[in-house]
């Protein structure tokens, strides 16, 4: 079973552990019914391969017909899919599907803004690990839906030396050095930093990525003009869209933004019984 089937067994069990007293009270017998997920409003679309995943782990028989894709731009009305099957696990099941794919969507739509605000095809926009604990995975394919790109996904497989990794070792340089010391040849050694002080550290430490850590404009196009080239540039910290450009200006490569993530809003999504 991988992460996604897991999350989708827990929210389950969390909805469901002891059935659904409603429908079991209602519906004593099996009846075939068609529904439909209806947009509310417009927005970024993610998550309906996990939506599909709700339906059948409920009941395997249900079938989903799918009118749109992931990072397609849903309009107000719009039937993303149809579900045909038992009533009592169309119904069962409705919360679970539209908590991913509203949580999912809003993702991919507050990404989508960011992407299309971004006024320069030479900087990236990343994701972070600000995410919700057990989603890492989907969140992140909601941010590629919505245009964004993903950052290391875990611990395990990229190197960032931090702040605390600093003061606990001392210093950049012996913190990139036990990295180098024991991480693969494969891995680039990213350092974070938050002055000029520790830039021309990373640089003497010969980092492959170095993050400008909550760094003021003017400070920013100081740091990349000192950089120059000799590592990948990695803006982090006051990111919103009031400021995006800006720090797309100073030269950066890479601009990484929480907000992705964990600023995100819900859309609105209904499920809707089709009458007989």
């Amino acid at each position: 079973m991988n992460t996604t089937e897991q999350i989708i067994r827990l929210a389950l069990f969390e909805d469901t552990c002891l059935g659904d007293v409603t429908t079991e009270s209602i519906f004593l017998h099996p009846q075939k019914k068609t529904a439909g997920i209806v947009a509310k409003q417009e927005f970024i679309l993610a998550g309906t391969d996990v939506a599909k995943k709700v339906f059948h782990a409920v009941d395997s028989s249900t079938v989903c017909k799918l009118h749109f894709n992931d990072s397609d731009t849903i309009q107000k009305d719009d039937v993303i899919f149809t579900i045909i099957g038992d009533i009592r696990s169309l119904l069962t099941a409705e919360r679970v599907a539209l908590n991913f794919l509203q949580r999912l969507s809003g993702i991919a739509t507050l990404t989508r803004k960011f992407v299309n605000t971004l006024d320069n095809p030479k900087v990236r926009l990343v994701d972070t690990r600000k995410t919700t604990p057990g989603w890492r995975k989907i969140e992140k394919d909601a941010v590629r839906a919505g245009g964004g790109f993903n950052h290391r996904f875990a611990l395990y497989d990229g190197v960032l030396i931090k702040d605390n990794h600093i003061t606990a070792a001392g210093s950049i340089a012996a913190a990139v050095s036990l990295v180098r010391d024991r991480a693969s040849h494969l891995m680039k050694v990213e350092v974070e930093v938050s002055d000029m002080s520790q830039v021309q550290q990373a640089l003497d430490a010969q980092a492959d990525v170095i993050m400008l850590d909550n760094m003021d404009i003017d400070e920013m196009a100081k740091a990349v003009t000192l950089i120059g080239k000799r590592a990948v540039v990695e803006a982090s910290g006051n990111v919103c869209l009031q400021t995006l450009n800006a720090i797309a200006g100073t030269g950066v490569d890479i601009i990484s933004c929480g907000a992705l993530t964990h600023h995100a809003v819900s859309v609105d999504l209904s499920m809707r019984i089709t009458p007989d």
